[in-house]
């Protein structure tokens, strides 16, 4: 066991895959020592990743990658919690999403700050402006895990959801935040409550004692509706739009209640005709499905749920996309042996009904793989990355990627990200939690992949990647 800085919470390392789960009661530790180091990191990094890193080449199938490019880094030090006065110094949890114009919108935690920023960023790499804007603006509290989307075309619009970490009564902090921007990011407005509860929203459960923060998502609508969805503690499952560019919200709709099974990892996607698709996993069953629903009057009421692809193991960490042609693309991790064994990505498609889900491999020397990410191209091709677990018992260290061939019908063959397993970067961060948003495609193909890294007592950065398919 090890112990993560999310409130009085526990890591418990689930099998190969080394997922990290927040929850629980105890002195928390921040998966760290006295020192500021984390269990499993470090010195500990294995042989193999470090002869993996050595690899010179920059392509992965039919994709080539530019040499990371440094957003932001920092201190790497995480001391005990202690609620919103704890010693937090670390660059952590990106998000990216592409603007009209072709840019990047990019945001990210300062959690020495407890803010959230954001700064866009050109498709040479190159920042955009010479300051990042502070979103959050709320120094005493922390705001973690944000998500990011560009307004519609013919607008400046920059819309930013996050987790705050405010106390409302209940047993656990946690509370959805959002704010926009309508002059491309230069400005935000006063950050908005969305969910108003004291029943721990953004929490994602595995358990009683487990939970990842971050269990959240946004989405925007071909009309420019948005939709944010949303999980608890306490257990229910709640979505929320506006239907003027983020001006407003209605009140959330409740589509599972804290009677049912806790839910967590929600993801969302809207399709050309307006239809909106949301799914996530009953978290603490050990069988977990994905369950999906649909709503078809704007998010006003969702159908009951259905189990998307039936199996006996374990699934987790959904993520939807929707294609032009009304096809709907699913890709989650599952462990055939339940949440102590190891975990795979599999990937599957809706058509009528869904496909029989295939796996991909992730790419030695990794022993497990999960928490993928999943974004389109304009030819309706599918993009996947996801978290490497190099041992049991580990953070995550480094990201593979693969790319669809033939709309999802296959796949190239998986492999690192070319740059991030250096070991020098130490682990993973997002270290409240791995339900992120970390992968932006552009229409015309261009790639972008944003992650954060913890080396402790070192430094801690948050790094994009670009990447763009040969021949374009």
């Amino acid at each position: 066991m090890q112990w993560l800085g999310t409130g009085f919470v526990a890591v418990i390392v689930l099998g190969a895959v080394g997922w990290l789960v927040s929850g629980g009661t105890g002195s928390d530790r921040g998966g760290m020592d006295m020192q500021g180091n984390v269990s499993g990191a470090g010195p500990g990094t294995p042989t193999d990743l470090a002869k993996a890193a050595e690899d010179p080449s920059l392509r992965t199938g039919s994709v080539e990658w530019r040499e990371p490019v440094i957003v932001a880094s920092g201190e790497a030090y995480q001391g005990p919690w202690r609620m919103n006065e704890s010693d937090f110094r670390y660059v952590d949890a990106p998000a990216a999403d592409f603007r009209p114009d072709g840019s990047l919108a990019l945001v990210w935690v300062e959690q020495s700050r407890r803010d959230v920023f954001y700064q866009p960023y050109g498709d040479d790499g190159r920042p955009l402006t010479s300051e990042p804007v502070n979103v959050s603006r709320s120094p005493n509290v922390f705001s973690w895990l944000p998500r990011v989307v560009a307004g519609p075309e013919g607008t400046d619009h920059v819309y930013v959801l996050w987790q705050e970490i405010v106390f409302s009564g209940g047993s656990h902090g946690g509370e959805i935040f959002f704010a926009r921007s309508t002059d491309g990011g230069e400005s935000f407005s006063d950050p908005v409550n969305l969910s108003n509860t004291p029943a721990g929203a953004g929490k994602g459960r595995l358990g009683r004692h487990l939970w990842h923060n971050g269990s959240l998502d946004l989405a925007l609508g071909p009309d420019g509706s948005l939709y944010a969805a949303w999980t608890e503690y306490e257990g229910a499952l709640r979505v929320a739009r506006s239907s003027d560019r983020g001006e407003s919200f209605s009140e959330p709709v409740t589509v599972v209640s804290r009677e049912g099974p806790a839910t967590r990892g929600p993801s969302l996607a809207v399709a050309s005709d307006g239809t909106v698709h949301l799914a996530w996993t009953p978290g603490e069953r050990p069988d977990a499905d994905v369950l999906v629903a649909r709503s078809d009057d704007g998010g006003s009421s969702f159908s009951e749920p259905r189990v998307a692809v039936e199996s006996p193991g374990h699934a987790d960490a959904p993520k939807l996309a929707a294609a032009r042609d009304g096809t709907l693309h699913l890709a989650y991790g599952e462990s055939e042996e339940g949440p102590g064994g190891a975990y795979q990505v599999r990937y599957t498609r809706f058509t009528g009904n869904f496909e029989e889900p295939r796996t991909l491999e992730s790419p030695d020397p990794a022993r497990g793989g999960g928490f993928p990410h999943l974004a389109l191209d304009a030819d309706d091709r599918p993009h996947l990355v996801w978290e490497l677990f190099p041992n049991p018992g580990q953070r995550p260290m480094g990201l593979a990627t693969a790319a669809g061939v033939d709309g999802g019908r296959d796949f190239e063959e998986p492999a690192p990200l070319p740059g991030s397993l250096d070991p020098e970067l130490g682990i993973n961060g997002s270290l409240q939690g791995l339900l992120t948003s970390k992968l932006a495609v552009r229409e015309d193909g261009l790639v972008a992949v944003v992650n954060s890294t913890f080396n402790p007592g070192q430094e801690s950065r948050v790094l994009l990647y670009l990447g763009e398919k040969r021949g374009r």
